[in-house]
């Protein structure tokens, strides 16, 4: 755990490294539309677009917890209502379906359309047919949020999906690998703990930023 701390400095120098491992002018000359899992996420997407002009979106989602335990994230839903289970989990603590199905639905209007209205206006989330789709999250505790927007994306018949990612659980890259046309990390880590670990500073992202990103605006002028 120890080796990886403040392996990375901010979303920004983990951008300036991904560069280096993702294909920029196959990204650019494609138009590969990139897709944040996160409010973070987003803020990492815009710094590796950098100039380019590719377009720039968030998949919004809601993580589903335990009935007694809202620590443990054991379903997530997303805006297109696409749920993805922790199978093991669901049987493990013995949870009926319809909690599940109740509570994504309950996420759903409550949170996931909250956000579409504040950020995007109340438009929908873009379709991704025939589309390259670049999916990217700042760090993956579990790899839920990918599996969700995986579900999400492949269900639109995209041309192709990659994800993009600093920091990765060892055994979520070994799953992810298998739903993605080729997957772009620099640390890949075995006793994976938590994302903020590995950055030496991971500010909170403001409601403007996220705003400022998905009109296109700069945001290092705020």
């Amino acid at each position: 755990m120890q080796k990886y701390k403040d392996i990375l400095l901010n979303r920004k120098d983990a951008a300036i490294q991904l560069v280096d491992v993702i294909p920029m002018q196959k990204l650019k000359e494609q138009q590969w539309y990139i897709v944040a899992m996160s409010k973070g996420g987003l803020e990492l997407a815009y710094h590796l677009r950098g100039r380019y002009k590719n377009p720039i979106d968030i998949l919004f989602s809601e993580a589903i917890t335990a009935p007694n335990n809202p620590e443990c994230e054991i379903a997530r839903v997303s805006e297109t209502e696409e749920i993805v289970i922790h199978e093991d989990l669901v049987s493990s603590f013995d949870i009926q379906l319809d909690y599940i199905y109740g509570e994504a639905h309950r996420k759903h209007e409550e949170g996931i359309l909250s956000n579409i209205y504040q950020f995007r206006k109340g438009k929908p989330f873009e379709s991704m047919r025939d589309k390259v789709v670049l999916l990217i999250d700042e760090g993956s505790e579990t790899g839920t949020k990918f599996m969700t927007a995986l579900k999400t994306v492949l269900a639109q018949s995209p041309k192709a999906v990659y994800i993009a990612v600093p920091v990765i659980p060892t055994d979520v890259l070994e799953v992810l690998e298998h739903f993605v046309d080729n997957l772009f990390f620099l640390y890949d880590i075995d006793d994976y703990v938590e994302t903020p670990l590995y950055y030496k500073k991971l500010e909170p992202v403001t409601d403007e930023t996220i705003e400022k990103i998905l009109e296109d605006k700069d945001i290092d002028a705020i």
